[in-house]
């Protein structure tokens, strides 16, 4: 059990969670139409971030390779290398390349879907079996 003022929970200390600062950046990059600079980023976030912590933040994103940047004025528009559903898969498919039961780690995932989710599951994966449609799509 998590300790609620630890760090990581952001209790009482009044820190983010680990990731937080990150998660909010991308979901801020994913909604917008275009690349945006640190300014524009720090305004679609809440709280009242520093710049540098925002800048700090796209920096580290852009490092690890999940962001591009553009010469934008005397620094950098910032856009996602991958949408949110990519991104999303990526990360799921990188959880279950980790685990040492494939099939069991499958089993649970399927079996805490809600109903609406494990239909959908089962209409996907059907029309991953049918192959590509006449019409092409």
């Amino acid at each position: 059990m998590r300790n609620p003022n630890s760090e990581e929970s952001g209790g009482a200390t009044g820190r983010r969670a680990r990731g937080e600062l990150e998660s909010g950046v991308l979901a801020a990059l994913w909604a917008a139409d275009e690349p945006l600079t640190a300014r524009h980023v720090r305004e679609r976030l809440p709280g009242d971030l520093a710049y540098t912590t925002v800048l700090t933040i796209l920096s580290r994103l852009h490092d690890k390779g999940m962001l591009v940047r553009h010469p934008a004025g005397r620094g950098y528009a910032y856009a996602p290398v991958r949408d949110e559903a990519s991104d999303t898969a990526v990360r799921m498919h990188s959880l279950l390349e980790r685990g040492s039961d494939r099939e069991a780690v499958l089993t649970r995932f399927v079996s805490e879907l809600s109903q609406e989710d494990e239909q959908l599951l089962h209409r996907l994966l059907g029309e991953q079996d049918a192959g590509p449609s006449d019409d092409g799509q």
